[in-house]
């Protein structure tokens, strides 16, 4: 069955986004597909309240995608929540104020990419930051706390709450441990939905068998991406790749997301999408079903060692030091026989 399309709006710029919003041929489309639409929400500016309150006239369903200004790393994570807060009660206030309807609020839970990479630049700095991370274990249940109250809040002033996570969440689950989320500051809460963005883009080896295996550990599959990124050194899904994925998404979830809608405009997917065959079969070749079974395996593998590491090395010492001992003793006794017979 087809199921309920989402796209990703993301912040290309005011210009950008008034130029699709304004075109009658884009929107006649979105309204064919019975698509909605989750606006990210960067800034709470005049024009975008304008923008949305087009889309409200054209009655596309909306999510409130909210981030953090750029200068603020973009992301939601644990290192933000109080700021992310305070985002959420700006957002509040500039809907009031405009008049604008949402049908959910979605929040985009990822590291702070940027004071990755700047920390990077120096290996010195790197190496203390992941450390200090490494043993904070206080970070995550502190986190935990703090978005939790914030869905709360959220919910309380009527919104459903989606929660946008990357799919490594699920290979730490799957081994009971909080690696991830002390590293790099993502956080394991869920709200009415989650969403996870289980995008082949970032795997084409894996291809088809990316949703494939995400598939069944979440309640929504996001799939994508549609457009190059340069910056990221990722190349968009063609649009057997993207069918496929779009076909391999509807087995599991009755709502599938797509990043982005931008590209999908770029490359004339959604006239493709609107005839789309949703009940075709599509075939997954075994590699790449193998190759997403062993990355998934991998990193399960990786998650698992490097979060109990510290108690491999404590057990080694504790087994080595009487070792040792017993080693330095047999030493002396042999030294002491060596000596009488002298």
């Amino acid at each position: 069955m087809q199921p309920q399309i989402f796209f990703a709006c993301c912040d290309q710029g005011m210009a950008d986004m008034e130029s699709w919003v304004g075109n009658p041929e884009v929107i006649s489309q979105l309204q064919g597909l019975h698509a909605g639409l989750a606006v990210e929400i960067s800034d709470f500016s005049a024009e975008r309240a304008k923008a949305v309150c087009q889309l409200n006239e054209a009655g596309i369903p909306l999510t409130a995608w909210l981030v953090m200004s750029r200068q603020e790393g973009h992301y939601l994570n644990g290192f933000n929540a109080p700021q992310a807060e305070e985002r959420f009660e700006e957002f509040a206030k500039w809907t009031r104020e405009n008049g604008l309807k949402w049908g959910a609020v979605g929040l985009d839970i990822e590291p702070n990419f940027d004071q990755l990479k700047a920390a990077s630049q120096h290996k010195g700095r790197f190496l203390w930051l992941l450390t200090k991370r490494f043993f904070d274990y206080g970070e995550v249940e502190r986190g935990r706390e703090a978005y939790a109250a914030l869905i709360k809040r959220i919910q309380a002033a009527g919104y459903p709450v989606q929660t946008y996570q990357m799919p490594f969440l699920a290979e730490e689950r799957a081994v009971h441990s909080t690696l991830i989320e002390r590293l790099f500051g993502i956080v394991d809460v869920r709200g009415n939905e989650e969403v996870l963005m289980a995008y082949s883009s970032f795997n084409h080896a894996a291809g088809g068998g990316v949703p494939l295996m995400y598939g069944p550990q979440t309640q929504t599959l996001a799939v994508g991406i549609t457009s190059d990124d340069k910056a990221a050194g990722l190349t968009g899904l063609s649009w057997d790749e993207f069918s496929r994925d779009l076909i391999v998404g509807a087995h599991f979830s009755r709502v599938v997301g797509v990043y982005s809608l931008e590209g999908c405009i770029r490359y004339g997917y959604l006239p493709r999408m609107i005839a789309l065959d949703w009940g075709q079969t599509v075939t997954i070749p075994a590699g790449q079903v193998a190759a997403a079974q062993k990355f998934d395996k991998h990193a399960r593998h990786a998650i698992w060692i490097f979060s109990r590491l510290p108690y491999v090395v404590i057990a080694l010492l504790v087994l080595a030091i009487p070792f040792a001992w017993w080693l330095s003793r047999r030493e002396k006794r042999r030294n002491a026989r060596a000596a009488e017979i002298a």
